[in-house]
């Protein structure tokens, strides 16, 4: 395997690498907003399952958009 513009790997690992450090990042920001308002609403079981299971921010943006929206309408 030759090495492409100098990435010793090849250009491959490089677009890998760049691809999941943008992905942990769109996953963190997510996870944060959600567990702030989770512990700011006192929903410890939203708070443990965000915690536990990582969608790469689906269930976060599912919870802020449609869980926390309906829990401050009803308020």
């Amino acid at each position: 395997m030759e090495a492409v513009s100098g990435y010793p790997f090849g250009l491959g690992a490089a677009l890998f690498t760049t691809i999941v450090i943008i992905l942990a990042l769109w996953s963190a920001v997510w996870k944060a907003i959600a567990l702030w308002m989770s512990a700011r609403r006192k929903q410890t079981a939203w708070y443990v399952v965000m915690i536990i299971i990582n969608t790469l921010g689906i269930l976060e943006i599912i919870y802020i958009f449609a869980v926390a929206k309906n829990r401050e309408l009803k308020l």
